[in-house]
């Protein structure tokens, strides 16, 4: 495969599609992202990364970071994490407060808000004071310690959050969130706010292609967990968007409003796109684009 005429052949065909969209205006710092980026890297399995325009860029992954306390609480919890959060596509909003109320406190599935907060909630359960068991995740499954929290966006969620926190409330009333509801917020602005490029977020997301084996060779998560987490990815990654992205691109995917997508095919590589410009489902145009060519041209699918 070569990677580098095929990743500069899609940067070439997406470009009509840069800067169209809209950005996440409701969290100030992301509606300051520029609307004419795009970035694009591939991680293959035997550790080569190949990228394309703004691939080494920081840029705000917010939603994506769920991925990470997923599967750091299946690591923890085991399947008792599906005793407290469902594993179906929502069908509505990600911050829906009148799904939750209907099913009675248990969210539908991980990616969405409240599912978050819950997984949040179980991690936390496990840690010690100022133990931060979700960044510490990240730096070993990606060989990276410079990853980290831009405290500016951390800030921003939080000023902003008020359907978060009346989720999280809503969820301690009906007895899902054993900490203090304060605690988890905090923790979940913080995990929405890390901040990496393409390129780290390939690396990071690593061992989702290789069996649970991180940059380094570690086993950060097993092939069972992996397996388990590429499905909910399938179903449930991309907001209200999942079998579109099942049709167009075929590959588990998560999406976040910072623009950003990852996308992993098991035992050959991880794509990771970054555009700001949003689709109405809240996923970047550019980079679905992108993930959809991408499989076209490569023929390669999990379908």
């Amino acid at each position: 495969m070569d990677w580098p005429q095929l990743l500069s052949e899609i940067a070439a065909e997406v470009r009509p599609l840069v800067g169209q969209g809209r950005v996440a205006d409701y969290i100030p710092p992301l509606a300051e992202a520029p609307r004419d980026r795009f970035g694009m890297a591939v991680r293959t399995v035997d550790g080569k990364t190949f990228s394309v325009g703004d691939a080494g860029e920081r840029f705000s992954i917010q939603s994506i970071a769920k991925v990470f306390s997923l599967t750091v609480a299946m690591r923890l919890e085991g399947d008792a994490v599906w005793e407290r959060v469902g594993r179906e596509p929502s069908g509505t909003a990600f911050n829906s407060l009148v799904q939750l109320e209907v099913e009675r406190g248990v969210p539908r599935n991980p990616f969405v808000n409240a599912g978050a907060l819950v997984v949040l909630d179980m991690v936390l359960g496990h840690g010690r004071e100022g133990e931060d068991l979700v960044l510490d995740f990240v730096r070993r499954a990606s060989g990276n310690d410079a990853v980290a929290y831009d405290e500016a966006v951390a800030a921003a969620e939080r000023a902003t959050a008020h359907r978060n926190r009346a989720l999280a409330h809503f969820l301690k009333s009906f007895g899902n969130l054993k900490n203090d509801p304060d605690l988890v917020l905090d923790a979940y602005f913080r995990l929405c706010s890390l901040s990496m490029s393409c390129a780290e977020l390939a690396a990071a997301f690593h061992y989702l292609a290789t069996s649970g084996r991180s940059v380094a060779g570690e086993e950060v998560a097993t092939p069972r967990q992996v397996k388990r987490v590429n499905a909910v990815m399938l179903t449930c990654g991309v907001y209200d968007e999942a079998g579109d992205y099942a049709y167009r691109v075929g590959l588990p995917a998560k999406s976040g409003v910072g623009g950003g997508v990852v996308a992993v095919m098991p035992g050959k590589f991880v794509a990771t796109v970054f555009s700001p410009g949003l689709s109405e489902k809240g996923n970047s145009l550019a980079g679905t684009m992108a993930l959809e060519l991408l499989t076209t041209k490569t023929a390669l699918s999990i379908f």
